[in-house]
């Protein structure tokens, strides 16, 4: 049996997150005992611009600091983000050959408002995972703990900060001519390029 793992929730996670995911989806635990985390893929993804990498950050209401559970992080609705990280997927792939695919699907989750990080998040991945076909299994943590020896820890190793432990085979992507190819962005670049060939590439 393939040894289990556990992950944080993130938004939109980067490629190296799903081939992780898919390579442990009998045996997952879901963090939801930490602390939220922040500058990390919990509330944010990169996609490719026009213009190059892109971060998408979603905004969390003030006080949701390093001592809040990451439960019970609330999304802020300050200013129209959901608009802004629209129209950012909108621009950079718009011209895709798989956008129309999947743009209603998304185009929800930018629609309809949550209350917490978590629930956004977990629904994504729900929603993710469904359209690249992959069945996962998962239970959530009881409480924090700093280790599992018996497990693939990934709350601490995907994180912008540090470059993906994986190789990555280029593939094309709309704006490779102008800025080059940008390896392990958000799943979505992959999905919105190479469509139901993206589980393969995982």
């Amino acid at each position: 049996m393939e040894k289990g793992a556990v992950f944080p929730l993130f938004y939109l996670p980067s490629i190296e997150y799903f081939s992780k995911i898919l390579k442990h989806k009998d045996n997952l635990l879901i963090e939801n005992a930490e602390n939220f985390r922040k500058q990390s893929y919990r509330n944010r993804a990169i996609i490719h611009s026009p213009n190059g990498a892109l971060n998408l950050i979603v905004p969390v209401i003030k006080g949701s600091k390093n001592h809040t559970l990451v439960k019970d992080v609330r999304i802020s609705y300050d200013f129209k983000w959901q608009r802004q990280h629209l129209m950012s997927l909108q621009t950079s792939y718009s011209s895709s050959a798989y956008f129309e695919y999947y743009e209603d699907d998304l185009t929800n989750f930018y629609e309809k408002k949550w209350d917490f990080l978590f629930d956004y998040n977990e629904d994504l991945l729900r929603l993710l995972n469904r359209i690249l076909k992959i069945n996962i299994r998962y239970n959530y943590t009881n409480s924090f703990e700093t280790t599992y020896p018996e497990l693939d820890d990934y709350r601490e190793s995907l994180h912008p900060k540090y470059p993906s432990d994986i190789s990555l085979k280029p593939y094309f992507q709309v704006f490779e001519e102008r800025n080059g190819f940008l390896p392990n962005l958000s799943i979505v670049d992959l999905l919105f390029n190479q469509g139901p060939q993206s589980i393969k590439y995982l």
